[in-house]
């Protein structure tokens, strides 16, 4: 996550703030520039054109902001950013409770839908195709409905009682897994998207499913089928050997978006780590360390996964031992051999060369 500073007295400030802690200046989030504008009650005048506060700001607490040109319910926005556009269904305002829930979740919404921008995925809202990229946020404990975690033809559902930590970690707890996360659910969630339109719909995508295959396996295998097997027999004896999880070994298509989540921690957290100006360095460690001192690069895009990887060997190696040190689980509880590093290797090269088909 990219460190964000006052426009005025470029003191830190967080990426959910809307005011500085230091001067009280005002500001918004103002994605083409990656940075915090200042902001009055008009909004921002920004290289000639006028930005305004997203309609979500008083409800939600967005501090992002949008084109004035989209303040406006035909276009589709609603006069909301891009990531809270990306919202299709949400609980009536009158739900006091779900509505509390959704002001968590949409944070998470936001801090997945800028590293899709800052890793140049393209982002297609629902409001401009069919089959775009949609969020139904809804509550199981108020809908009167169960709401199922998952994606489908681009929606992605998420319910918002997740939002609460007792209720996530006794899901957690119940299904043995060592790491349930709001944010982890958007992006693994989102991995299924990006499978279906870079890999196995959009025009050229068949130059990556015969390797897709190959290493996740056929996805064309029966989901339903899948589903059964996993919950009756749990996963197979050795699966650390080939995949990131217990879950990515149910169907090619949950390894696939596994590994996908994987890549966006990893990488955000690596970020987070070079914009704080974090370097370890090798001649201060007390154990047998790297060969030399690990600074994470301004970006790995021509690099193989191997050099991201060895970095993040030996951040999350400090990660870890610094979450025990506070009594907390390890913030990084996973082992990455080689398969799924081979899995991780072809998912970055995915996103890069879609990132410069982007560009060009």
């Amino acid at each position: 996550m990219r460190a964000f500073d006052c426009p005025v007295c470029d003191h830190f400030v967080a990426f959910e703030d809307s005011n500085c802690s230091n001067c009280s200046t005002s500001f918004g989030l103002h994605p083409p520039s990656r940075s915090m504008v200042t902001v009055d009650d008009r909004g921002a005048l920004i290289d000639g054109e006028q930005w305004l506060r997203c309609t979500q700001a008083q409800t939600t607490g967005c501090n992002w902001l949008t084109p004035a040109e989209f303040d406006d319910v035909e276009k589709g926005r609603r006069g909301r950013c891009l990531a809270d556009s990306l919202i299709r269904k949400e609980p009536a305002t009158d739900d006091l409770e779900a509505r509390d829930k959704l002001t968590t979740t949409a944070v998470n919404l936001r801090r997945l839908t800028w590293q899709l921008i800052d890793i140049k995925l393209p982002i297609i809202p629902y409001w401009e195709v069919e089959g775009g990229l949609a969020f139904d946020l809804l509550s199981s404990a108020t809908s009167g409905e169960k709401i199922i975690i998952g994606h489908a033809n681009g929606v992605i559902t998420i319910d918002l009682d997740e939002s609460l930590d007792e209720y996530r970690e006794h899901l957690r707890a119940s299904l043995n897994e060592p790491y349930r996360t709001m944010l982890g659910h958007f992006r693994h969630e989102v991995g299924h998207y990006y499978q279906s339109q870079l890999v196995e719909s959009e025009p050229g995508a068949e130059k990556y499913l015969a390797e897709c295959r190959a290493l996740f396996g056929d996805e064309q295998a029966s989901y339903a089928d899948a589903l059964t097997r996993h919950y009756d027999t749990g996963a197979p004896q050795g699966w650390r050997t080939n995949f990131i999880s217990e879950y990515a070994t149910m169907h090619p298509w949950e390894d696939f978006a596994e590994c996908f989540a994987h890549y966006l921690h990893i990488t955000d957290t690596i970020d987070t780590c070079r914009e704080a100006g974090m370097v370890l360095r090798r001649e201060k460690m007390r154990f047998t360390g790297p060969a030399g001192d690990i600074a994470p690069l301004e970006n790995y895009d021509d690099v193989p996964v191997s050099w991201m990887l060895h970095d993040w060997k030996w951040m999350s190696l400090f990660f870890n031992r610094v979450n025990t040190s506070m009594g907390k689980d390890p913030l990084y509880p996973f082992e990455l051999p080689g398969p799924v590093i081979d899995k991780l290797g072809f998912i970055h090269r995915v996103v890069r060369d879609t990132a410069r088909a982007t560009i060009s």
